[in-house]
C-alpha cells in the first residue's frame, strides 16, 4: 500500500508518496514563509475591483467584486490559488471573498490524506533518499525525464507546462510510453493548469488513439484534454492550486540548494566533521538567515561551519 514519507525540515516541509515497489509518485515540497495558501481565510480590503490587500499586506487577485462592496471596505478573503513564480511577473495569489471567519491555512503535512503517513527523523536512515528524492529533483531544476527509450524534456512557461518527447523507433511504440511516462511525471511533479505534450507525428488514427488511452489510464482524474492531432500534440488542462515543483525550485536555485544543504547537513551524524564547504551563494544564503542556523542548532546540538 503506498505511504507518505513526510519530513519537516529547516526551511520547508517536504513529502513523498511512496509506492508499494519504492518508486515516488508525487513529490511536495512547501516552502516556509511562501506567502498565502490555498485554504487561509483572512481579513483584507479592496483596494481595486478586483484586487485586495491582507491585512498581513499580501496583495490577491480576485473575480471582479459584488456590486455594493466599496473601494477600501473590509472583507474576508479564501485563497484559491497560491503565487505562482515566472520570470519577471510573478502571478498573485488568487482567492475569493466570502463570509466564513478566519482560518490557517492547512499545513503540508495536514494535506497529506489520502494514504498512511510516516513521519521520518534525521538520525533515521535516510527513505527519503532511498526512494529517490535527489533524481526527482534533479529532474524538476533540469527538465530531463528518462524513460525506458526516450527522454522527456520539460519546460515550465507562463503560457502552459511543455513536455517535448525524443527517443528511439518504432514511433508509435516511443509515443505510447512517452504518455505513460508524461502522465506520471504530472503527478510526481505536481503539475497543474495547461499542459502541453509534442509527441513524435504520429501517421494512423488508431496510434494517436492509443496514445489517448495511455494518457487517460495512467493520469488521476479530474483533467481534461484534447485528441493527438496530425502534427502530434495534445493538451491536457487540470486544476491548479499551487505552483509546481519545478516552478518551485527554479524560481529559486540559491533557496533550493540552500535547503537541500540544510537537509544535508542536518543528516549529518555527530561523529562526523562539523565543517561544511558550500558554493559562495548558498553559503551567504544559510548565513544570512539566524533562523535556520538557530533551527540547525537545536536541531544537531553544534554550530554548522561553513569554510569558504
Amino acid at each position: 500500500m503506498p505511504e507518505w514519507l513526510y519530513e519537516a525540515g529547516v526551511g520547508e516541509q517536504r513529502a513523498a508518496l511512496i509506492d508499494d515497489d519504492g518508486t515516488i509518485l508525487r513529490a511536495r515540497i512547501a516552502v516556509d514563509g511562501g506567502g498565502p495558501q490555498p485554504g487561509l481565510i483572512a481579513p483584507a480590503r479592496l483596494i481595486e475591483r478586483d484586487l485586495a490587500r491582507l491585512d498581513t499586506g499580501e496583495d490577491v487577485a480576485l473575480p471582479r467584486a459584488p456590486a455594493g462592496i466599496t473601494l477600501g471596505a473590509a472583507i474576508q478573503v479564501e485563497i484559491t490559488r497560491a503565487a505562482i513564480p515566472e520570470p519577471g511577473r510573478p502571478k498573485p495569489p488568487r482567492g475569493r471573498i466570502t463570509d466564513a471567519p478566519s482560518r490557517a491555512a492547512p499545513t503540508l503535512r495536514q494535506r497529506l490524506t489520502d494514504a498512511p503517513v510516516r513521519e521520518l527523523r534525521a538520525h533515521e536512515p535516510d527513505a527519503l533518499e532511498a526512494a529517490g528524492w535527489s533524481e526527482v529533483l534533479e529532474e524538476a531544476i533540469t527538465g530531463d525525464i528518462a524513460f525506458p527509450g526516450g527522454m522527456l524534456r520539460l519546460w515550465p512557461t507562463p503560457a502552459m507546462a511543455l513536455f517535448d518527447v525524443d527517443g528511439d523507433p518504432p514511433l508509435e511504440v516511443l509515443a505510447v510510453r512517452a504518455a505513460t511516462a508524461v502522465a506520471a511525471a504530472i503527478e510526481r511533479h505536481d503539475i497543474g493548469g495547461s499542459i502541453g505534450i509534442d509527441f513524435p507525428t504520429l501517421a494512423g488514427r488508431e496510434a494517436r488513439q492509443a496514445v489517448a488511452a495511455a494518457i487517460d489510464s495512467r493520469l488521476a482524474q479530474p483533467f481534461e484534454r484534447t485528441a493527438v492531432n496530425g502534427f502530434g500534440f495534445l493538451q491536457i488542462v487540470r486544476g491548479r492550486t499551487s505552483p509546481s515543483l519545478p516552478e518551485i525550485l527554479r524560481a529559486d536555485p540559491v533557496g533550493a540548494a540552500a535547503r537541500a544543504a540544510l537537509r544535508h547537513i542536518e543528516r549529518t551524524p555527530p561523529s562526523s566533521p562539523n565543517r561544511f564547504r558550500l558554493p559562495p551563494a548558498v553559503r551567504a544564503r544559510i548565513t544570512e538567515r539566524a533562523d535556520w542556523i538557530a533551527a540547525l542548532v537545536q536541531r544537531t546540538g553544534r554550530t554548522p561551519i561553513f569554510d569558504a
